[in-house]
């Protein structure tokens, strides 16, 4: 048998944050996801090498988000190099406090320079437009080249590209697993995304392409459109009972919840895997 922590996405500031770890610990939750989306504002080696004690002695597991401004596939080599160079600094910060992943959203479909609109058609079953292979392939080139600077900086923690809630955002489950196939990165399975993205979610289709012991969840509730994800909401009970039935049980699962009530929805999570 595997198992299952729950978390919230969220640990506040530094004054705060050893505090928020002994709270969460108190309401039985084993994981915690370090929000650096609008900036990493966790900047001393100290700071951070506090938080990573409190979160072990604890017996909380650490992971971190990157920023949002993250796009390996821009036509921009500046906009480029300035998102490894974040993704990096993740990767120091995350490296200090023994931090397990650093999630981030790889970057977006591009054409001639441009976002590629959501009125693209389709794709089809083994039929992948030029610009997706691009995409996938330059995004790949760049993943590789951050895990090469990483390992000669010595930093630990793994490197998590997310499945993306839009459809005209690079991420999709297949890509995502195609990454890992091809660069040895770990990833972060959204399955809120993944039902923004797709409409529903194919359960037995996840499971065939992360077929790893290791997952690293998110998971919320979601509102979506036509064009993919639109805003995350308070987590129903009912997805989330639809989704803990259908985890493999023999894989070790950290779900972090990024709910605008991330503690409250972890907490039901709890519960809801003792009942």
């Amino acid at each position: 048998m595997g198992s299952i922590k729950f978390g919230p996405a969220g640990l506040g500031g530094v004054n705060e944050a050893i505090s928020n770890l002994e709270k969460y610990k108190s309401l039985g939750l084993e994981a915690c996801e370090i929000a650096f989306t609008y900036g990493i504002y966790i900047k001393k080696q100290k700071d951070a090498e506090e938080i990573g004690e409190a979160a072990r002695k604890l017996g909380i597991s650490l992971s971190i988000h990157a920023p949002y401004y993250i796009n390996l596939n821009s036509e921009d080599k500046d906009i480029v190099e300035k998102s490894k160079d974040r993704i990096l600094e993740c990767l120091k910060v995350g490296t200090w406090m023994k931090a397990t992943r650093i999630v981030f959203h790889p970057g977006y479909y591009s054409v001639k320079g441009t976002k590629v609109p959501f009125t693209n058609p389709p794709v089809k079953l083994g039929v992948t437009p030029d610009y997706k292979t691009e995409t996938f392939e330059k995004i790949k080139t760049e993943i590789m080249e951050i895990m090469k600077i990483a390992k000669e900086k010595n930093y630990t923690p793994k490197l998590a590209p997310e499945t993306t809630g839009k459809i005209n955002v690079f991420g999709s489950a297949e890509e995502i697993a195609s990454l890992v196939e091809n660069t040895g990165c770990e990833f972060c399975i959204d399955f809120a995304h993944i039902l923004a993205r797709e409409k529903k979610i194919d359960y037995d289709l996840i499971k065939k392409l992360f077929f790893q012991k290791e997952w690293h969840v998110h998971f919320s509730g979601i509102e979506y459109g036509e064009k993919g994800e639109k805003n995350h909401k308070k987590t129903e009970k009912e997805e989330l009972r639809k989704l803990l039935s259908n985890l493999p049980r023999e894989k070790n699962i950290v779900i972090i919840n990024e709910s605008p009530y991330p503690v409250e929805d972890s907490i039901l999570g709890v519960e809801m895997l003792r009942t």
